[in-house]
């Protein structure tokens, strides 16, 4: 492909975007869904792309010319290798131009976050691949993979998962991503409906103050449970936008530094000769691209020249990114992977569902000792839907920050983020079961949720009892 028709591709999703801000701006039900427009305009992407119109078009009428749909194959080949590229910026702005406060204080405020939320993550990961080992590989042929796929999926979210595409294709599952993908929109979609039930249920039986439940859909949207405690942009403090690109890249390879020097280390050790076991050269870039910047914001802390990153510009430049990202994912989605595996995708979605639900109803009284449920429908937002259905679920129940929900939330990413939700484990789960097979990491997995899961219940549920 040539750099015209990248920009051609390029300029396609602009449009398809703004036709999913305008389409979103004049259709309620998904204005009350809480679907960014990305997705609107992902899916009219794949409605107008070879998966839909081109395949109805080649038997209604072959001479048409739109047997390929509206978009040239090169557009689509374009997007097909966008998100890989797109989710290293998205995770590399993750923590630069934050605040990163000591160790101590993030336990302090988001403790009891961190270990439900650390429980929720590693369980999704127990019931997957329990499934596969007793339903889903002895019926559907699927292979060990598919377990990942509900923490990928909903906890990682699309970004995470079209990012993987070419981990999945290089580990002989392509069709992997296609269903991530596919989680993920259906735990958009119920992690809104299943919290706005959850939210009106914990209003009616008094677990919420009606006067304070609430929800303001603008500043739902628009905010970032990721941003910095600080003043936002100042006069002065703001910097060009070409100049947070190369912020943003220095951080990208600080992360590919990191990332080359695993991968040798893994070539003169265990991965020496013929046989030995390759896992790290599977690994993506994007989570070591997260850790780059974690260590590029550190830096620039102790240099004493935090203050010349502007949150907001970096916020933005993540957001479109994100936007892109996830456009280019819908429209190049395989409908026929998601119909050829249609059964293992219900079963792993409801599976999930039930999982978080359990995480909410059950295990959030027992492991934070106060404001449970404000704090437990943070991560149970997270756990289906994303970050960003767990900030707006929190803004939904406690729209005025009463219980706290909101700053332990934003702590809990600085010690969640890097391992689980599109983490180093997300990216390192699937070679990992791809090398060792289900049982070593369901045994894995199983030790780390119950060790978060007795330790949130000693350190934390003992208060509130």
């Amino acid at each position: 492909m040539t750099v015209e028709q990248a920009f051609i591709a390029l300029a396609l999703a602009g449009l398809l975007l703004i036709c999913g801000v305008f389409i979103r701006r004049h259709v309620t039900l998904l204005q009350r869904l809480y679907l960014p427009s990305s997705i609107v305009a992902g899916t009219l992407a794949l409605l107008a792309g070879p998966e839909v119109l081109g395949r109805f078009m080649s038997q209604a009428a072959p001479e048409s010319g739109l047997v390929d749909g509206l978009f040239p194959d090169y557009v689509t080949e374009v997007w097909r290798a966008l998100p890989s590229l797109l989710i290293t910026i998205v995770f590399a702005c993750l923590f630069v131009g934050k605040r990163i406060p000591p160790l101590a204080v993030i336990w302090q405020r988001a403790g009891p976050m961190i270990a439900h939320g650390q429980a929720l993550a590693w369980g999704q990961y127990v019931v997957g691949i329990t499934l596969v080992m007793v339903l889903l590989r002895p019926v559907f042929g699927m292979p060990a993979m598919t377990g990942a796929l509900i923490e990928i999926g909903f906890e990682g979210g699309h970004g995470t998962a079209a990012g993987l595409a070419e981990t999945f294709r290089e580990l002989g599952f392509a069709n992997g991503a296609d269903l991530a993908i596919g989680l993920a929109t259906v735990g958009v979609v119920s992690g809104v409906l299943l919290g706005t039930l959850l939210v009106n249920w914990g209003v009616r039986s008094g677990r919420i103050d009606p006067e304070a439940a609430g929800c303001d859909p603008e500043a739902a949207g628009e905010a970032d449970p990721d941003a910095s405690q600080g003043d936002g942009v100042r006069p002065g403090a703001a910097e060009p936008l070409a100049i947070h690109f190369g912020y943003l890249a220095l951080a990208i390879a600080a992360g590919w530094l990191i990332l080359q020097g695993l991968v040798w280390v893994e070539s003169v050790t265990w991965g020496r000769g013929e046989e030995g076991l390759e896992l790290l050269v599977h690994v993506p870039l994007f989570p070591l691209a997260m850790i780059g910047g974690v260590l590029f914001q550190l830096a620039m802390m102790r240099a004493g020249r935090a203050e010349a990153i502007d949150r907001d510009l970096i916020n933005r430049i993540s957001a479109a990114s994100l936007d892109v990202l996830i456009v280019a994912a819908l429209a190049t989605l395989s409908l026929e992977a998601l119909g050829t595996y249609f059964w293992p995708l219900v079963i792993l979605a409801m599976a999930g569902i039930a999982w978080n639900l359990v995480g909410f109803l059950v295990l959030a009284p027992r492991m934070i000792p106060d404001h449970w449920f404000e704090k437990g429908l943070a991560n149970f937002g997270q756990g289906i839907g994303m970050t960003v259905i767990g900030l707006l679920l929190v803004r939904m129940s406690d729209p005025q920050n009463r219980s706290g929900a909101m700053e332990g939330f934003g702590y809990k990413q600085l010690l969640f983020e890097p391992v689980v939700g599109g983490g180093l484990f997300t990216a390192a789960s699937l070679p990992l079961l791809y090398a060792f097979g289900a049982l070593p990491v369901l045994a894995g997995t199983a030790s780390l949720m119950l060790g978060w899961l007795l330790f949130g219940w000693w350190a934390f549920g003992r208060q509130r009892a």
